[in-house]
């Protein structure tokens, strides 16, 4: 801990925090985007806000949050929500573990704090899927506490600003920038300071050609004095991504109902919904027939294939072949299968691979 502590003093040594923090806030006040969640500092919206805002752009995420607030105003109405109906509002954001945990964290809070939300760290780091960073994003920008809320934007800027080549792809290296974080933040306006430093990622310290001549804090910047703001910050490649076909069926019945299903309530897309997926890594093309009444009890008529789909997860991509198919015989025998009108449809939550595949649905 003392050898930590002693790179941490060292790596400030010689910067100036109290300009530095200036500087930063300064900027920010005067350049900040109107965004939704900056109405107020509603530790809830701040809350919803940060979630949303994990691997997804800001653009993107303003409908859904206006959406997802209209629709749950408040700590109870979202608590007292179906899982379904949550899921169905979060449809299109992707990484959708993020609305569970979301919602059973905010039922505990229910529970446990009369609805408000913890604004003692063990209290709120204790909650479901409240990691670090959303931690240190709600205590400092709905509570003014001054915590540390880092995440990739965050050691993006720092490692230029302090010229720091730790490998952020690191678990550890979290951590080093947490602990700096700490000793650099303003006591005085956390909020403004670690929103700061988040839009200044967003707009200025971008990952590629960072905007340096535009940068308020470009004095206080190591990187830039060295030449060296593009190398950084070290990032280890991830492994490649495993490519996984699919045969995904659109089969209808006579009533002109489509086959949809819902996936287990653990793993990838747990409890959203989805059209029959043929693993043809498993299974021929030319048995796909034979597969789908083993699985499903229905006999089809395979047709042609309509469509061709990809689409990126963190770690896999799905390649989707979309082949139509029409009941022959048999009766359904599936535990999480039904047919549903096509009025229906529009009421389920769909991941957006399966949301591209219903657009071919008749």
């Amino acid at each position: 801990m003392k050898n930590k502590q002693a790179r941490i003093y060292g790596i400030l040594s010689g910067f100036n925090r109290t300009e530095f923090q200036h500087d930063l806030i300064n900027w920010f006040k005067q350049e900040q985007r109107a965004l939704p969640w900056r109405d107020n500092q509603d530790p809830y919206r701040v809350w919803v806000s940060e979630i949303m805002l994990q691997q997804t752009k800001v653009d993107t995420v303003i409908p859904y949050f206006h959406r997802f607030i209209e629709k749950f105003p408040t700590p109870e109405r979202l608590a007292e929500a179906d899982e379904q109906e949550v899921l169905k509002a979060w449809e299109g954001l992707g990484y959708y573990s993020r609305a569970r945990n979301l919602q059973n964290a905010i039922r505990e809070v229910v529970s446990e704090y009369g609805g408000k939300v913890p604004e003692e760290a063990d209290e709120l780091g204790s909650l479901k899927g409240v990691g670090p960073y959303t931690k240190g994003a709600i205590l400092s920008i709905a509570y003014d506490k001054p915590e540390p809320a880092v995440d990739g934007n965050v050691m993006r800027v720092m490692s230029r600003i302090l010229y720091l080549e730790d490998d952020i792809a690191k678990q550890g290296t979290k951590k080093v920038f947490e602990s700096l974080i700490r000793e650099v933040i303003s006591t005085e306006d956390p909020s403004s300071f670690n929103q700061g430093l988040m839009e200044l990622g967003a707009l200025v310290c971008t990952p590629k050609s960072p905007s340096c001549m535009l940068c308020p804090v470009q004095e206080h910047c190591r990187a830039f004095h060295e030449g060296v703001e593009q190398e950084l910050p070290i990032k280890t490649k991830t492994k490649k991504q495993k490519r996984v076909p699919y045969a995904a069926m659109i089969v209808t019945n006579d009533e002109g109902k489509v086959l949809i299903q819902q996936r287990p309530a653990d793993g990838l897309l747990a409890n959203l919904w989805e059209f029959p997926m043929v693993p043809l890594a498993d299974i021929d093309r030319n048995h796909l027939v034979h597969w789908f009444y083993g699985e499903y009890g229905i006999k089809i008529k395979q047709e042609e294939s309509l469509d061709k789909i990809k689409h990126v997860f963190s770690h896999l991509i799905w390649e989707l072949e979309v082949i139509p198919g029409v009941i022959e015989a048999g009766e359904l025998d599936h535990p999480r299968a039904r047919f549903v009108s096509l009025k229906e449809l529009e009421s389920y939550p769909f991941p957006v691979s399966h949301q591209k595949i219903a657009k071919h649905v008749q």
